[in-house]
């Protein structure tokens, strides 16, 4: 091979394996993230059961116990409410089970306003959701603020210990429901769905594949033909 082909040659070799495997990971990816979406579905049709000891994530569980009047706020979040738009976030309750150690219950959406609402302790409930687990803060996640009871990553035993728990249960507990007559707070009404877009990304990397490997013909050819 000539000199003058070697390094056009050797750089898109490279960068066609680049985006070669960038597709096929966006192709495992798929198939991960179908798996997950196929759980997610399996758990919401299900009925829900008592709360073993040690719940699968997205499980529909059921759980007795007694909200304390330990509260927080998960993330920022405005909405429309009677009254206008309204800065809120998700409720975090603490719920102290028949059995078991305290769990973290995401209750849904309330106005910053209505926390005080519920830091006072409640009358014996029952409650339906499902299993979510621990999550890490990523790159672009807001520093929790503990000081004003607002957190943007729902660890629970970070959370915990902020709000001076010595134990609680390793994930939350995101209630499921209807909003109730006071519209606060409005609960989830189904399992969340995380986006599945990585069918679309594998096709563009692929296709960038494609379009370098046409756009290297065309520039062999007319290369060999001076």
């Amino acid at each position: 091979m000539k000199s003058r082909f070697l390094v056009p040659t050797l750089s898109t070799v490279v960068m066609l394996v680049i985006l070669v495997n960038l597709g096929l990971w966006q192709v495992r990816r798929l198939h991960w993230k179908e798996g997950v979406l196929a759980d997610i579905a399996r758990a919401e049709a299900a009925p829900a059961i008592p709360l073993p000891r040690a719940p699968a994530t997205f499980e529909k569980v059921r759980v007795s116990g007694k909200f304390l009047g330990v509260v927080a706020l998960y993330g920022a979040e405005v909405r429309e409410t009677p009254h206008g738009p309204d800065m809120g976030g998700q409720l975090l309750q603490v719920l102290l089970p028949d059995t078991g150690p305290p769990i973290l219950v995401a209750r849904g959406w309330i106005p910053d306003a209505a926390l005080a609402a519920f830091a006072e302790p409640a009358e014996p409930v029952r409650v339906e959701g499902f299993v979510r687990p621990a999550a890490r803060p990523g790159w672009f996640t807001p520093r929790d603020d503990a000081a004003k009871l607002r957190f943007y990553t729902l660890d629970p035993a970070r959370i915990g210990a902020a709000l001076g728990l010595k134990q609680v249960a390793p994930f939350i507990l995101v209630a499921l429901g209807s909003t109730p007559p006071g519209g606060v707070p409005e609960p989830a009404h189904n399992l969340p769905r995380p986006p599945n877009d990585h069918l679309s990304y594998a096709l563009t990397w692929f296709g960038l594949a494609a379009v370098l490997l046409v756009i290297y013909a065309i520039w062999l050819r007319r290369s060999m033909r001076q």
